[in-house]
């Protein structure tokens, strides 16, 4: 009764007040509800802002008051459960490898079963994912992980979350590492990691393994200029080249993309020839256009889906 006084009295939605005491609305419902005991400092702030005083036959708990209790049940519980051994981790382990070997590993039990995740046909949009896992992408045994600068590819980074929930139709979860500056885009299914593994992306470190793109991809003129565009979008970059003649200052605009897998770079630059331009392998694991024809060519024949190399071209 105290909130919806107070509801009431401010002229307030469920939200406002869930916001002004710094909660989720969910924990409104369920203190309105009964179902969770309301804090102190909570109903405090709002009878001071609503002038509604608090309920005269209020109970303070300490914190915590309910693991004594909560601990006493289940201890009971177990005690009787386990005839009286409760607490011997020897016979607990016997007894769960017992039920483990009779029972357990034969049930369909959804804790064991594999999630469902869909898995995508050959695509230009799986082929330029394939790029980015390529690129700044890795694989564990139960995860995809894709790794970006938290600003400077901000906006890129939503394209990548939505690409993968169109692709397998699942959103993936976005993780900010404050300490490492990115945020990583993980998707955690087993059955998409060995997906992705059959379709030539490997397990573990790539520039050890010496990554490159699969022959599926090569043999397709679309899917490749895909991949292309996934790779430089993630481990490309977009500079401006300066010089000077006769005291007169010239700028125009080159593009590297840098990988340490040497069959990564020779497809790379295989693939920009094959589509009328003149890449360069430097001696630093660098693959450049160097020309303002084939920086025109890329973008034009390529392209990017990353606003940064947009935006640095551009300018």
């Amino acid at each position: 009764m105290f909130l919806t006084k107070v509801q009431l009295k401010l002229g307030w939605t469920k939200q406002q007040v869930a916001t002004f005491i710094g909660i989720h609305i969910r924990t409104l419902n369920d203190w309105k509800r009964e179902k969770f005991l309301m804090g102190f400092n909570a109903a405090n702030r709002l009878s001071r802002k609503s002038c509604i005083q608090l309920p005269e036959n209020i109970q303070i708990k300490e914190q915590y008051w309910y693991t004594t209790k909560g601990a006493r049940k289940g201890g009971i519980a177990s005690f009787r459960k386990q005839n009286g051994r409760i607490g011997d981790p020897i016979l607990q382990k016997r007894a769960w490898k017992k039920w483990w070997e009779a029972k357990g590993k034969f049930d369909d039990n959804p804790i064991f079963r594999r999630k469902y995740v869909y898995l995508p046909t050959a695509s230009m949009e799986l082929a330029e994912f394939m790029g980015i896992m390529m690129g700044d992408g890795s694989l564990t045994a139960r995860q995809i992980t894709v790794t970006l600068h938290h600003i400077d590819d901000l906006a890129y980074s939503k394209f990548v979350t939505d690409l993968m929930r169109r692709l397998f139709r699942i959103r993936p979860s976005v993780y900010h590492s404050v300490k490492n500056s990115v945020n990583d885009i993980v998707l955690s299914r087993s059955e998409l990691v060995t997906f992705l593994n059959s379709l030539g992306l490997p397990i573990g470190n790539k520039v050890r393994q010496q990554i490159d793109i699969p022959d599926w991809i090569k043999q397709n003129k679309a899917f490749a200029t895909a991949c292309v565009r996934g790779l430089v979008d993630t481990d490309g970059s977009v500079f401006t080249h300066s010089y000077t003649v006769n005291g007169k200052r010239y700028h125009y605009k080159k593009l590297s993309f840098s990988s340490r897998s040497e069959p990564l770079r020779v497809s790379v630059a295989q693939i920009l020839a094959d589509r009328d331009m003149s890449p360069r392998l430097d001696t630093s694991y660098n693959v450049r256009l160097d020309s303002i024809a084939d920086m025109k060519k890329y973008f034009s024949k390529v392209g990017s889906h990353n606003p940064k190399h947009l935006k640095r071209y551009a300018q």
